[in-house]
């Protein structure tokens, strides 16, 4: 059995200082990785360094850094090599987008531009910039965390196309240098419980007049529950690790079912599919 453990493969983590991209460093620091970890303030990704330093044995070492900026990128990766000896390890979990660019005649192209960047290109720059150093540390995994939005037609313009082209990234990245021991996976995400999340839902609940936006959105989610920011870490912590060693150009759905079929309510009216089984 094949430890699930990161001892040896120092890792990037990029929008580490919350949510998901936290809890994915933390995942990993625990795993006894050295990580370092990057978002735009240097003094929101020293806080989070500071405090999973405080509770694990990996080194976790903080970059500002711009990861649409190419040359901010390559000081990111000179960092990792020069902390750790090497770099076996990338996550590209940076992203996001604009509440209102929702449909595409309410987005207008810079906000467009801005999403494509930041959810396409930067995985572009990081990995691009990385793969010498990764090839030569003699392979590794990359992990792009992504989205069910670029699964099916689901909203957000713009960030929905960028996370659509990110499975096209991954899977060329997996032939391209699956030659050289160089995985590369996606990880889309369903509904994940953030507090960004949170208040988006709540915003929701505002501007339809109080109904229960959550109830309505739990409703898609077969399992009747959102995820939690440590799932997704797992599931990264699993495609970083030699457990998934024979796993690379695939996208790894984390969503509770969402994707799976139609919303809850509509399968109980249609099959009573809320009608346990029976005892045989």
């Amino acid at each position: 059995m094949v430890e699930l453990s990161l001892a040896d493969r120092p890792a990037i983590v990029t929008g580490a200082s919350r949510g998901i991209g936290k809890e994915i460093a933390a995942a990993f620091a625990e795993a006894g990785g050295n990580v370092v970890i990057c978002s735009r303030t240097y003094e929101d990704v020293a806080a989070v360094a500071d405090e999973l330093e405080a509770k694990h044995d990996g080194r976790v070492v903080p970059v500002e850094c711009d990861v649409t900026d190419s040359e901010a990128v390559r000081d990111l990766v000179d960092t990792a090599v020069e902390e750790f000896g090497d770099l076996r390890v990338l996550v590209n979990n940076a992203g996001g987008s604009v509440e209102s660019a929702d449909l595409i005649h309410r987005c207008d192209e810079d906000e467009f531009e801005w999403m494509l960047e930041l959810n396409l290109k930067a995985p572009y720059l990081v990995t691009r910039e990385a793969l010498p150093a990764m090839i030569a540390a003699g392979g590794g995994s990359i992990v792009h965390v992504g989205s069910v939005n670029g699964l099916f037609g689901i909203g957000l313009t713009g960030y929905s196309e960028a996370k659509s082209g990110l499975l096209a990234l991954s899977r060329n990245l997996a032939t391209h240098y699956g030659q050289y021991g160089i995985r590369s996976n996606v990880l889309s995400a369903g509904t994940i419980e953030t507090q960004n999340r949170r208040a988006e839902m709540e915003s929701t609940e505002e501007r339809s007049g109080g109904t229960s936006a959550r109830d309505r959105w739990l409703d898609q989610y077969p399992l009747g529950r959102f995820g939690r920011p440590r799932e997704v870490a797992d599931t990264a912590l699993f495609l970083a690790s030699d457990r998934s060693g024979f796993i690379t150009g695939e996208n790894l759905v984390v969503d509770g079912g969402l994707t799976a079929g139609l919303p809850r309510s509509f399968e109980n009216e249609i099959y009573q599919a809320d009608e346990p089984p029976a005892d045989r």
